[in-house]
């Protein structure tokens, strides 16, 4: 039987206790975008186990609205996505939140060894079910050629299938993206982002 159609996501703005929670974790006042400039997703979701919680997004306002329709169309066709939580609820630990196979958006940090902000700073980047989509890079003396992150993710990224909630080129989540504009890190040249999603494509 096909999935029901989504119940309506809704976007509001952060609560107090969310900015709390958020300011000297997650965002600070150096951050490319302010506070109020996000909000905060609340998105029905099949969790791969027969639930459907409704999972929180923060994400900037202005790409709300396409993000809305996104992940109505993934709700529709039954895709699973395990965990939807903010950075915050993992401490801000990026290792911690891709172990529980979360998916997040907003998480104002930098690329890993530069001082060049992530896409994710901008509220305009997420990353989807990261232990099943993980980073892959070619590295000859890693095992299997390959090095991955999270590490936990290598099996998914040896044996790509049509496995529920892997993303895939081609596939509807590649898909439901590139009808809002978003580009894919499955696309880059050197390292493949399989979970990475964003507005810029970057």
């Amino acid at each position: 039987m096909a999935p029901d159609a989504a119940p309506a996501g809704t976007a509001r703005p952060l609560r107090p206790d969310e900015r709390a929670a958020m300011t000297g974790v997650v965002w600070t006042p150096d951050c490319p975008v302010p506070l109020d400039a996000l909000v905060v997703l609340e998105l029905p979701h099949h969790d791969g186990a027969g639930g459907t919680p409704t999972g929180r997004l923060v994400v900037h306002r202005d790409v709300a609205d396409d993000l809305l329709g996104v992940f109505a169309r993934l709700f529709a066709i039954g895709f699973p996505i395990p965990s939807m939580q903010p950075a915050e609820t993992f401490g801000g630990d990026d290792d911690a939140s891709m172990a529980a196979n979360n998916t997040v958006a907003f998480h104002c940090r930098k690329v890993a060894g530069t001082q060049v902000w992530s896409e994710h700073a901008s509220g305009r980047a997420l990353d989807l079910n990261p232990l099943w989509n993980p980073w892959v890079r070619p590295d000859p003396a890693a095992p299997d050629g390959l090095r991955v992150a999270p590490e936990a993710g290598r099996a998914w990224a040896l044996t790509r299938s049509d496995a529920p909630g892997l993303i895939l080129p081609d596939g509807p989540v590649v898909q439901a993206f590139a009808a809002i504009g978003w580009g894919w890190g499955g696309t880059w040249r050197r390292a493949r982002d399989l979970q990475h999603f964003s507005a810029s494509g970057r």
